[in-house]
């Protein structure tokens, strides 16, 4: 019988998010809900998976995609890179500005999500390259390096071979770079997943002239960047000068648009971007795209475009306050309690210390106590220790009540 990669015994078991969604089953069925009783219902702040509906001009884009694809006419077949129209409006949107020399579309690639293209990243680099993420960070950064033999097992805290880069409140949650490993790849998410920390212009200008110096390619996560309301705050690496040079990008449709079950996102490779030995990371990402993936739908494609129209972009804005609504409410009901945080105000998630706490117990105990499903800091590295992240992906009344319930967390 053949053997098992040995890289999958490598991984801690359990991911993050099926581990929770395990013991809040384990709680509902020690504690069921009672149907005359709202406070005995458990609430979610924890996953962060969308809630509220697609917004109508979204919606019909879906609509009509699917109608096109019913007809001689309207129907097409396997797009390997994306809609040539849809990475046109993304450059025009997203990439076109007075900071930015605007995208060719052969630089823009569509995926079915950015989780989807940060897993297959990874057949860029190969076994021997060095990995480095942010401390605490989302993941898929970590168990993909894994997966792929660039790390190895588990070791107490975190995964031999990973470089973890500390962000703490003692650094203002931005990495101290000199840690940086010389031709790595670091992976870097901002608005960041979990902390909600933002990246200011002079920290990323820091961070393309590290990378640039140490011979380093940033796989930047941009998947929360239309959750930024200070206009101060870059949205993309390449509002940074030589980010082309050290910079892949990766950004989605799930959160702003509510695509999460729709999957569609982007990675933007610039033809700038040369391994050590001179060949191109572009060329090699589209042999990589048209190999072991035939496209995004054509349907979620056509819903990108709708979301990318004037209308569907207010739309976006308009789904986003809602949610940063709800992240101001439960910061505020935090900040009340005496619990400090950060985020919630230019990103989705709050991030909240509980000094000298274990994440797991705090999150039992919110559980137990509240009836609030949160997510435990540790699951996001060592850094994430005594801290809960709480997420905004929720309905209103949902968490309404659920600050209300967070009162009795402190009594």
């Amino acid at each position: 019988m053949i053997k098992r990669n040995p890289q999958l015994a490598a991984l801690k078991a359990g991911y993050l998010f099926p581990e929770i969604a395990r013991r809040r089953r384990e709680f509902a069925a020690a504690h069921p809900e009672d149907p005359s009783k709202p406070e005995t219902r458990i609430i979610s702040l924890g996953v962060g998976n969308t809630t509220e509906p697609i917004l109508p001009c979204t919606t019909a884009g879906l609509v009509e995609g699917a109608k096109k694809l019913g007809t001689a006419e309207g129907y097409s077949g396997y797009q390997d890179e994306g809609l040539p129209e849809l990475r046109e409006k993304i450059a025009e949107v997203f990439y076109k500005n007075d900071a930015i020399k605007a995208f060719n579309i052969e630089e823009i690639f569509i995926s079915d999500g950015a989780k989807c293209d940060i897993g297959r990243l990874q057949l860029l680099f190969g076994r021997e390259t060095r990995v480095a993420v942010q401390d605490p960070s989302y993941p898929v950064y970590v168990d993909g390096s894994v997966l792929a033999g660039a790390a190895n097992g588990w070791i107490g805290t975190g995964y031999e071979g990973i470089v973890y880069l500390p962000c703490t409140q003692e650094n203002n949650f931005f990495p101290d770079l000199s840690l940086l490993p010389e031709n790595s790849v670091l992976y870097f998410c901002s608005p960041n997943n979990p902390t909600g920390a933002v990246a200011t212009r002079d920290q990323l200008t820091r961070l393309v002239e590290a990378a640039r110096n140490k011979g380093c390619l940033i796989v930047f996560d941009a998947a929360y960047s239309e959750y930024i309301r200070d206009p101060d705050l870059p949205k993309t690496i390449f509002e940074i000068s030589g980010a082309k040079e050290c910079a892949i990008e990766v950004n989605s449709f799930s959160k702003p648009a509510g695509f999460t079950g729709v999957r569609l996102g982007w990675t933007v490779v610039p033809k700038e971007l040369r391994y050590q030995t001179g060949e191109s990371i572009n060329t090699d990402w589209a042999r990589i795209a048209g190999t072991i993936f035939n496209g995004a739908s054509n349907i979620a494609q056509a819903g990108g475009l709708a979301a990318l129209s004037v209308e569907g972009q207010k739309e976006i804005r308009q789904l986003s306050d809602f949610y940063l609504q709800n992240a101001a409410l439960i910061r505020s009901a935090l900040q009340k309690l005496g619990i400090a945080c950060i985020g919630g105000d230019n990103s989705p998630y709050i991030w909240a210390c509980f000094p000298g706490r274990d994440s797991w117990e705090v999150f039992a105990e919110i559980l137990e106590k509240c009836r609030v499903v949160t997510t435990p800091g540790a699951g996001f590295g060592p850094s994430g220790q005594s801290f809960i992240r709480f997420s905004a992906f929720g309905h209103r009344a949902d968490v309404e009540a659920a600050c209300q319930r967070l009162i009795h967390f402190v009594n």
